[in-house]
C-alpha cells in the first residue's frame, strides 16, 4: 500500500512516499518513515495528526493513497496576529 507523509518544522518541510503493509496505523506509518528520529521535537502524545487535513487518531488505519500529516502546535493566536496582504489589487495607488 502506498501512502504519503508530511511534516514541516520552522526550518524544513518533509514529504515522504512510503510503502506500508495493509492494516498499518498512522502511528506505525510515522515510525516506519523515521520521522521521530529525523524530528526529535515531534511529540505524538501532544501533537495532533490527520489524514488529508482532517484530524484522526494515531491508531486509525491508513488506506492506499492516504496523506498522513503531523501538525505542529500553534505558536501565535490567529485572532490577534495581523493578516498579511495576500497580493490583492486593493492598494491605494
Amino acid at each position: 500500500m502506498h501512502i504519503g507523509l508530511a511534516y514541516a518544522d520552522k526550518f524544513k518541510r518533509t514529504w515522504l512516499k512510503l510503502d506500508v503493509p495493509d492494516g498499518c496505523t498512522v502511528r506505525e506509518a510515522i515510525e516506519k518513515a523515521g520521522m521521530l528520529t529525523q524530528y526529535p521535537d515531534i511529540d505524538l502524545d501532544s501533537q495532533r495528526v490527520g489524514i488529508f487535513g482532517k484530524f484522526t487518531k494515531l491508531d486509525a488505519k491508513v488506506k492506499d493513497g492516504d496523506r498522513v500529516e503531523i501538525y505542529r502546535h500553534i505558536t501565535a493566536d490567529p485572532e490577534t496576529v495581523p493578516r498579511r496582504d495576500q497580493g490583492g489589487d486593493d492598494d491605494d495607488d
